[in-house]
């Protein structure tokens, strides 16, 4: 199994696709929030789904493993640290049972998508490594 995560920002949509490609991803998990009013307009909901529908790579919208609003604000304003951040995001992974919403298939490449162009202070890692530790053998790949 094989799990990639990859961010829309700072990509352009030919990027963005060239890269879900060459990792040979089938299915875009996308765990943000809100998937209706991001900047990029290929990343909102319908457009992003018709496009990934026309290379062949299915979408899935799991909200329910995006941080809730108040824990992005409270990073992004700093009222939070990473640590006290990773530490929240943990305890929502821990009660939302996310390799059960994935639901991932022998030999799958998903990709976890959300909107930061770097995986380092992003919760998309943190599920990345969560499933990883769930799945033996799972390989991560940040693209």
């Amino acid at each position: 199994m094989e799990i990639n995560t990859i961010g829309f920002a700072k990509k352009s949509l030919r990027e963005f696709i060239r890269r879900l490609q060459s990792a040979g991803v089938s299915r875009v998990v996308d765990i943000r929030l809100n998937n209706t009013s991001q900047l990029a307009g290929y990343s909102k909901k319908e457009d992003l789904e018709y496009v990934l529908e026309l290379v062949n790579i299915q979408y899935q919208h799991i909200p329910a493993l995006a941080p809730a609003e108040e824990l992005m604000k409270a990073f992004k304003g700093r009222e939070i640290n990473w640590e006290q951040y990773v530490e929240i995001y943990s305890k929502l992974l821990a009660g939302s049972d996310p390799d059960a919403l994935v639901s991932m298939r022998e030999g799958e490449k998903i990709c976890l998508l959300c909107s930061e162009d770097s995986p380092q202070y992003c919760h998309r890692r943190l599920l990345a490594e969560y499933l990883g530790r769930q799945i033996n053998g799972a390989a991560i790949q940040h693209l």
